[in-house]
Parts: C-alpha cells; sequence; structure tokens
C-alpha cells in the first residue's frame, strides 16, 4: 500500500491515552495513511506486542527526562511538564524536517490532550494539526463552556445539588462535573493545560476536534460548540472484539502489568453472566477502608468476582502492607490478580457486571462488550461518564458514597447496586440496553459506518489543507 500521507502522532505517556492512540492509528493506516508514532522512552518500554507492529506504522520514543516513568508521589508534575514540552518539541521539530526531502514527508500532525506545544510545531513548520481528544465529546464541551462564559455557573456553586445546565447538553450538578473544577483539586495544570488547548485550536482557520466516541452515542455533545468541528471517529476499540476485522487485533497496546491468562480458566468455569468484574484502572489508589468495604461487599454479594488488583512495582507483601485483611476468604469466592487483559474479560460469556471507575477506555469497552456497570468514578472525567451510563445510556447505576464519612461507599452501598445490576427487572432492562448500545459501536466502526466515514473525510480534509499550506508557502 502506498503511504503518500504521513501523520505524526504524538501522545502523553499514559496508558489511557497510549492504548486509544495506537488504534487510532491502526485505524489511519487503514485508509492508506503512514503513522510515526512519537512517544517517551517510558511509554515504549510499557508497549506490549510491539512485534505484531502494522505495517505502515513506526515509532519514534524520545527521552522526556523520566525514562523510568513519572512518579506521582514524588516527581514535581511542574518540571515533569515543561521538560516533556521542551523536549517533545524539540523532537517533534526534527522528525518533521529529516522527513521533509525523503519520499514519505510528514503532512499532518495529530496530539492528544495537555499537548498544546505539537499544534506549535505544525504551525510553525506549515503543517496541518488536530486534537485527538480521548474522553468523551460531553467533557470537552464542559471545559469549553467553563472557559467561554460559564465559569461562575460551573465552579462557583452554593448548593451542591442544584442544576447546571449548559447549551445543548443534559443537566448536570457539581457531583457530575469533572473533579478539576472542585475546590478539593490539587492538579492545577490540568485546567491551564486544558485552557492553552482552546486558545491554540481558536489560532486555527479550521480547527479539528477528532473524539473517541461515536455519533449515535453523544449526538448532542458532539453539537453542542458550534464554533469548532468535533468529529466521531471512535470508538477505539481493538479491532478483534468490535468490527472482527482483524482478528489478530487484541492485545496491541500498553500494559503496566504482563503476566499468564489463568484467570481465562477461571472464568470458563462459571456460569453465563455470572461474575462480577472489578477494576479501577492503572492509576487510581484507593485507601485501604475503601478497599476494605468493597472486599465486604464483595462477599456478602456471594457472587463470584475477578478483581484486579495493582500493587506497586517492587512493593513485597507484608503484614502492615497486605492488601486486604479477609484475604483468605476473597480468594475462595473469587479471583484477585494484578493484571489482566481487560477487553478479553469483558467479552466473555461468563461476564455479569463490571464495577468500574469510570475511565472512558473502560467505559467505552463496557458500551462495545454489552456489560452492564456499577459506576464507581474516582475523579477527573469520571464523574461526568458516570453520570451519562446512569441517565443518558441507562446501562448501570452509580454508587452513593458517604459524604459524612470522607466520601466512602459503604459495602451495602455496593451490594445494592450490584444487586440492580445483577437481578430483576432492572438488570434486564439494563442489559438490553447494553446490548443495544453494542450493536451501535459495531455499526459506526464498521466499513462505510459513521465513524468510518468521518475518518475518511478528516483525513481527505488534511490533505486538503496541506495542499493550501503549501501554495501559501510557494512549495
Amino acid at each position: 500500500m502506498e503511504h503518500h500521507r504521513h501523520f505524526l502522532l504524538v501522545t502523553f505517556p499514559a496508558q489511557g491515552q497510549i492504548n486509544p492512540s495506537l488504534q487510532f492509528a491502526k485505524r489511519l493506516i487503514s485508509t492508506g495513511v503512514r503513522v510515526t508514532f512519537a512517544n517517551t522512552v517510558s511509554a515504549q518500554r510499557r508497549m506490549s506486542n510491539t512485534s505484531s507492529v502494522p505495517h505502515g506504522l513506526t515509532f519514534a520514543p524520545f527521552s522526556d527526562g523520566y525514562d523510568d516513568g513519572l512518579k506521582p508521589n514524588v516527581d514535581n508534575i511542574e518540571h515533569f511538564m515543561s521538560e516533556f514540552q521542551r523536549r517533545g518539541s524539540e523532537t517533534l521539530t526534527d522528525l518533521v524536517l529529516d522527513q521533509s526531502n525523503k519520499a514519505s514527508p510528514i503532512t499532518c500532525i495529530v496530539y492528544t490532550p495537555l499537548l498544546t506545544w505539537a499544534a506549535d510545531v505544525a504551525r510553525k513548520l506549515h503543517l496541518p494539526s488536530a486534537l485527538l481528544f480521548i474522553q468523551p465529546a460531553t467533557v470537552f464541551d464542559v471545559y469549553y463552556y467553563y472557559f467561554n462564559g460559564y465559569s461562575d455557573l460551573i465552579a462557583n456553586r452554593s448548593d451542591p445539588s442544584s442544576s447546571i445546565d449548559l447549551p445543548g447538553l443534559l443537566p448536570l450538578t457539581c457531583r457530575d462535573l469533572p473533579s478539576f473544577f472542585l475546590p478539593s483539586n490539587t492538579y492545577a495544570f490540568a485546567l491551564k493545560g486544558f485552557k492553552e488547548q482552546l486558545e491554540a485550536l481558536e489560532k486555527e482557520t479550521k480547527p479539528q476536534v477528532l473524539v473517541n466516541t461515536f455519533d449515535a452515542l453523544e449526538p448532542q455533545g458532539l453539537k453542542a460548540v458550534q464554533k469548532l468541528n468535533l468529529v466521531a471517529i471512535g470508538p477505539l476499540i481493538p479491532s478483534a472484539y468490535l468490527d472482527g476485522k482483524d482478528p489478530s487485533d487484541k492485545s496491541f497496546g500498553a500494559d503496566l502489568f504482563k503476566g499468564s491468562k489463568d484467570y481465562i480458566e477461571w472464568l470458563n468455569s462459571k456460569p453465563n453472566s455470572s461474575v462480577v468484574y472489578v477494576s479501577f484502572g492503572s492509576i487510581a489508589e484507593l485507601p485501604k477502608r475503601q478497599m476494605e468495604a468493597i472486599a465486604n461487599g464483595l462477599l456478602q454479594s456471594r457472587r463470584p468476582f475477578l478483581w484486579v488488583i495493582r500493587r506497586p512495582e517492587n512493593e513485597a507483601e507484608s503484614e502492615e502492607n497486605k492488601i486486604l485483611d479477609r484475604l483468605e476468604e476473597l480468594n475462595e469466592e473469587g479471583l484477585i490478580v494484578p493484571w489482566c487483559s481487560q477487553v478479553e474479560v469483558l467479552s466473555h460469556a461468563s461476564m455479569g457486571c463490571f464495577v468500574t471507575h469510570c475511565g472512558w477506555n473502560s467505559t467505552l469497552e463496557s458500551l462495545v462488550t454489552g456489560v452492564p456497570v456499577v459506576a464507581f468514578p474516582q475523579w477527573t472525567d469520571q464523574p461526568t461518564n458516570a453520570k451519562l451510563i446512569q441517565d443518558v445510556w441507562k446501562t448501570g447505576i452509580r454508587v452513593r458514597a458517604n459524604e459524612e464519612d470522607e466520601g466512602i461507599v459503604e459495602s451495602e452501598e455496593l451490594v445494592r447496586c450490584l444487586e440492580m445490576v445483577m437481578e430483576g427487572e432492572s438488570a434486564e432492562e439494563m442489559r438490553k440496553n447494553a446490548k443495544h448500545w453494542k450493536d451501535l459501536a459495531t455499526e459506526a466502526a464498521k466499513d462505510g459506518g459513521s465513524s468510518d466515514k468521518n475518518l475518511r473525510a478528516f483525513v481527505d480534509e488534511m490533505e486538503r489543507e496541506r495542499e493550501c499550506y503549501r501554495i501559501v508557502c510557494n512549495e
């Protein structure tokens, strides 16, 4: 296949951004685009199955000064972001210039959130660029409105339960907002980064925002902001679990932990729709009290469960840092693992429900596999995703925390939610809704589906913009 279009794709070095970006790269390649994937040395080391890299994809790892990975509780995040920008800008510039006189020069730069400097590099080098937004369109809209006339409405709420009405969106409350808007937010760089992102988009003649969603899933969110073109190109899920075009595309991505797949044999031994799968992603660290409450809830529910608990690397088990007090009982009722192939697990016939932090990748995976959820959001976009799950897509129930007890979700609350998702008329309705969204996701991703058409139109538009740059620059 001739790759006369060559996209440079740069991502933030976090698993939640790398995996959908890799799937996006594979989609681009299927349209005839060559892709160079620029990420950090630490991210590259976490890549799995790089031996199965598709033709047309090359990697360009660079050092951000944190080659062993960023340690959130140790390293200075401001310094990391500064170094990432400085070194990343240099790398991208060198890559583009190095390719400019070769057979396949770079024709477009695509970047994920918090990497506004990538758009600056593209503009400086007279290349079109686009943001790949790896959260839902609704969340993008909330950030947009915050920086465009609605900051007081969003941030200054005397009554936490009062409605926040934003144009084109469903009513929200403080409980439904991304955590970066809350007074308790300690990540000042995040809102600053989104503000810079929007300012960079405003400098573009035809700003393009690619969103990891699909038209039928967020019709309002994709159209809410009239000044920007939000293009649905998702769900960015491995083909083997979505459209089936590439059965080998099962685990090509970044994994923080790798291990055996004994859990598949365990799942094979369980009845259909019986297992509770529990996972809170690769970043969230729940306090010990919350972990114990979850453990007690799982034991009280008396259902088989598969629980992913990621321990810090190189941390040895001791009586003081034992992950759970009732570990023997838990191991009798269920299975605790440090890692699993999540989409593979969710696709298993034994899956009954998914207790999830509602990260966007996990949310999409639950929709694509048709698995109802118990929404247990922690931070960033997850509260908004939980709102959509419960009140818009109606594929799950959201837990209610005990605000008088440090926001802990009690074991009784988890049991209540599990019963609603696993038993009775409510469970039947959620499973029916989950199947509905699964079918629509498959339809969007297939050849000629809405996301496939949107992606091909975007690639053509970037080619036209590139030609305009060439004319203006007298190339």
